[in-house]
């Protein structure tokens, strides 16, 4: 394995240790470290399976950015937390100290970016093998040539061990994913939790990429048949993932893309599906990935005698994951890349069950939806939600979105004026009632009105402007219940569902108030009407 070992070393960065270095180790002897070391087990079909102990979710409360010349006017720090450079410095230091104290150590260099002019060289050093596997399956692999002569941008330090000290480094609790962009170095702490890593690399190119006018996007992204390409924006438990893995289309990537003047590109090498309760029938290119050699499955129950999955059992968590390499997914790009999009899709899970499973935006509407960001946080995906409820999160990630809203509003407002993109927003959350009333989505009814949507048929039905929202619905779908498409219709009480709709007509109106100020008139007057 010497040919893996880079030229540029850690002692090359300032890093001193003594600990035995596993550099670029591919699936199978990171596999082999991580079930000899106790880290995991491996399932009847081959998967490994771990679990994250406490933190289940991202720990978004405990995420910091170092505050300094470099960011002080360019970070929004309407959602982004300051930490001192002084806090950040007796961190490193302590991080630092505790690699000496680790007898072994594995470090993978890998690509964020699968646009080679856009991409960004990143350097992580795990002290579990299963993270630095996980790490490896969902950044971008480069190839023996590239590994040789490969030096990092940035560094990601990982080390769950490790406990920080709230009045020494200035964090909330042990727990501490702490960004410095003037020295590129991300040092993560307190967590077992591994998609700490994959965000923060997102946040990087998220800051990076705008100053390129490229788009960075919270979203998954496949092909049709005809070569065009559609970009699905969404949180966590949205259906990003699920709705991308279509037989029917080639997948781009599952999470997190850029969208460049040529291309839609990936940022990542891999996917990070949600598992809980995954169905054969209407998940079937996920499920196949959750018996294979080369997954790894978080917090997915397991039987101890048989190794047989439970897919359905939340005993260890809501937010039970899978991460496996894109190529798991039969029909999966080549190179991780395709044309610019033809349809923008902006997914939502009202937990109110007061939006339509599907509305056609204008370019104003659609800046406007982007902006609000409007959806319910799904149990598990952060630490503390139990229940679905709504929330606003700016351009579907704000937790991972350092610079101001405006910069990537505009940029999709330019893009999808320069592309004549068609833009729709899907409900896959709540019909018949809101959450605990009704019942979710039916996944066959957003399948079914999404290839509509994707095979242009859609444009060709006849629609209604919903009373609320100014949007258009369309009033019949070949194959779709008609019924679902008015969401009035489908509550037993009107006046509660008028009433509910009063009530998120105003949450959009009161969130909005912070970016009236930075949009035309044009996305203002998009804005939906208190009756």
């Amino acid at each position: 394995m010497a040919d893996r070992v880079p030229s540029f070393s850690l002692a090359h960065q300032g890093i001193d240790t003594g600990a035995e270095l596993h550099w670029n180790l591919t699936t199978a002897p990171l596999i082999e470290h991580a079930v000899q070391r106790g880290e995991g087990l491996l399932a009847k079909d081959g998967p490994l399976v771990v679990a994250t102990g406490k933190h289940t979710g991202r720990s978004a409360n405990d995420k910091f950015t170092v505050r300094d010349a470099e960011t002080e006017n360019t970070i929004w720090w309407g959602s982004n937390k300051g930490m001192t450079p002084d806090h950040f410095q007796a961190l490193k230091a302590d991080f630092l100290t505790e690699l000496k104290t680790k007898p072994t150590l594995f470090v993978q260099d890998l690509f964020g970016g699968s646009q080679p002019e856009h991409r960004v060289r990143v350097r992580v050093i795990n002290e579990f093998a299963w993270h630095n596997l996980f790490i490896r399956t969902l950044l971008v692999r480069p190839d023996e040539a590239e590994l040789a002569g490969f030096e990092p941008e940035y560094t990601i330090i990982d080390l769950p061990s490790f406990q920080a000290d709230p009045e020494r480094h200035g964090t909330r609790s042990e727990t501490v994913v702490a960004v410095n962009f003037s020295e590129k170095l991300i040092l993560i702490g307190g967590t077992r939790y591994a998609g700490e890593m994959k965000k923060s690399v997102f946040g990087v190119l998220n800051y990076l990429l705008p100053v390129k006018g490229v788009m960075p996007m919270h979203c998954s992204a496949n092909i049709g048949p005809n070569g065009d390409t559609a970009v699905f924006f969404g949180l966590s438990g949205t259906g990003k993932t699920t709705l991308s893995a279509d037989a029917s289309r080639t997948l781009i990537g599952d999470d997190e893309h850029g969208w460049s003047d040529t291309a839609v590109f990936n940022f990542e090498g891999g996917c990070y599906a949600k598992m809980i309760r995954l169905s054969p029938e209407a998940e079937p290119e996920i499920y196949a990935t959750t018996k294979r050699f080369g997954t790894v499955l978080e917090n997915v129950v397991m039987d101890p005698v048989t190794r047989e999955l439970d897919l359905d059992d939340a005993t260890l968590a809501e937010n039970s994951r899978g991460a496996y390499p894109i190529d798991f997914i039969p029909n999966a790009s080549d190179n991780n890349l395709g044309p610019v999009p033809k349809n923008v899709i902006m997914l939502t899970a009202d937990a109110y069950g007061v939006l339509p499973p599907i509305a056609k935006l204008t370019p104003d509407q659609a800046m406007y939806h982007f902006l609000s960001g409007y959806t319910a946080k799904v149990a598990g995906t952060e630490i503390g939600v139990t229940e679905p409820s709504a929330t606003f999160s700016t351009c579907f990630g704000a937790p991972f979105m350092p610079r101001h809203p405006s910069i990537y509003g505009n940029l999709l407002k330019e893009r999808i004026a320069k592309g004549g993109v068609d833009c729709w927003l899907v409900n896959t959350g709540w019909t018949g009632g809101k959450f605990g009333t009704g019942k979710r989505m039916p996944i066959k009814a957003t399948r079914a009105l999404l290839n509509a949507a994707l095979d242009g048929s859609l444009n060709n039905a006849e629609f209604r402007t919903d009373p609320n929202f100014g949007f258009k619905v369309p009033v019949a779908v070949p194959g779709v219940d008609s019924s679902i498409l008015d969401p009035r219709s489908t509550w037993a009480d009107k006046d509660a569902y008028d009433a509910t709709a009063r009530k998120l007509v105003q949450q959009f109106i009161d969130n909005f108030a912070q970016f009236e100020a930075h949009v035309d008139e044009s996305v203002r007057q998009s804005a939906p009407k208190a009756a």
